[in-house]
């Protein structure tokens, strides 16, 4: 087009429709690995093409996730490295798995979204012609199943994002563009773990244990207990994070410093002392869950930081409920008494982000205002490192952070 702008400034947008031929983008690049603060920097780079099933975002706001402190750190994976043994070029890493933004592109065999679109997207893909995902199977246990902007490049990190059709859903009209961004990655998530695993899913009346309550993943979770009609008991790490949560919709809220029992079960079974000592711990923190619940165990536990609290989860969940854990925060060496498991018929099941009807519940709860994207803090474009350096140095606030790309300010984009 011979109006194609050659660069645009972050915060301002070209028509709809036109699109320059370069922008701005936080790049990692190899020799850059390490502390997110230093990782990450500015570098200007041509906008991607897009494929026939593919949609070019102009991204007016992006989510933060611990996905991409990895990303910066090369550590546990160097995705780079990784995208290249599989055939592609680029030795650089755009990072970014929420985004909010306006459709710009799009190739030839999109149908659902069109230019002009306000959108968010969710951060599952996978290959449309995968023998699995034709066969019927959930794609997100594909072969092809990825995630982008952290397995994927071209991520939210930068002016334009290039995504596939399908992870396109429409934008809740009544969020700004910053709130519209930070929910998608941890409420999709969330959603999957309590909604997707029949029949163990959340149903009225249910309790279900939350840890990690003011985090981004139990804030989400909290409210989708909620709009089913369960009981939502949280947990945290202080007790000034209580009002947080009780805001969201907890019901009851257990501060972890009141109990030391966390860690790994003793497997010496000669030795039953200390067995016997955690076990009883154990039951002092199952009554304080009762004391919320009316003596009723949960039927879900919200299980991700795995190593501490995977014995507590496995024994104080319900008879035939389910233990749904989607990380390892605390680390994934994690034991568990096998006998609550098959005496009590409980299931332990892993999670990991959500299909395309997983992402469109959480987003119709938002459009509905039945889930709040507890959008917590929001930075500047050249803020991107500082903001993954306080979620590495575990400083960031309670609740989702997002980043300003094409908005000019806060508080733009709500209707």
């Amino acid at each position: 087009m011979s109006d194609r702008p050659e660069i645009v400034p972050i915060g301002t947008l070209p028509p709809v429709g036109v699109v320059p031929e370069k922008m701005h983008a936080q790049l990692i690049r190899p020799e850059r690995f390490g502390d997110p603060r230093d990782a990450f920097q500015v570098e200007q780079i041509p906008v991607p093409e897009v494929g026939p099933r593919e949609v070019l975002v102009a991204v007016m706001a992006a989510g933060v996730n611990y996905n991409n402190v990895w990303a910066a750190l090369g550590y546990p994976v160097d995705v780079i490295k990784a995208r290249q043994k599989k055939g592609e070029q680029e030795n650089f890493h755009i990072g970014g798995s929420d985004a909010s933004g306006i459709v710009y592109a799009v190739g030839s065999d999109v149908t659902n979204v069109k230019v002009g679109d306000e959108v968010v997207v969710h951060c599952g893909m996978w290959d449309h012609d995968d023998p699995f995902i034709k066969d019927g199977g959930d794609p997100m246990f594909a072969p092809s199943q990825i995630i982008w902007g952290y397995e994927s490049n071209w991520g939210s990190f930068a002016q334009f994002t290039k995504v596939q059709d399908h992870q396109c859903l429409p934008k809740p009209p009544h969020l700004t563009w910053e709130g519209a961004a930070a929910y998608m990655l941890v409420g999709a998530t969330a959603y999957r773990m309590l909604h997707h695993w029949e029949p163990n899913t959340v149903k009225p009346g249910m309790p279900v244990l939350i840890w990690g309550g003011s985090g981004g993943l139990g804030a989400m979770a909290i409210q989708i207990v909620k709009a089913a009609g369960g009981i939502a008991v949280a947990v945290v790490s202080s007790e000034d994070k209580f009002d947080f949560c009780k805001k969201l919709g907890a019901d009851g809220v257990i501060n972890r410093k009141d109990f030391d029992h966390w860690g790994a079960l003793t497997s010496d079974i000669n030795d039953p002392k200390h067995f016997v000592e955690w076990t009883k711990k154990a039951r002092e923190f199952g009554k304080a869950i009762w004391e919320i619940t009316g003596k009723k165990n949960p039927g879900i536990v919200f299980e991700h930081p795995g190593e501490s609290t995977i014995p507590t989860s496995a024994f104080v969940c319900e008879t035939g409920g389910m233990i749904v854990i989607c990380a390892g925060t605390t680390g994934f060496n994690a034991t568990v008494d096998l006998r609550y498991l098959w005496m009590r018929q409980k299931r332990l099941q892993g999670s990991h982000f959500a299909n395309d009807d997983n992402a469109k519940g959480l987003n119709d709860l938002v459009i509905a205002k039945k889930v709040d994207p507890v959008l917590s803090r929001t930075f500047k474009f050249e803020e991107t490192g500082d903001c993954h350096q306080l979620m590495k140095d575990n400083k960031h606030p309670a609740g989702n952070m997002s980043i300003l790309v094409g908005a000019e300010k806060e508080g733009l984009g709500a209707k």
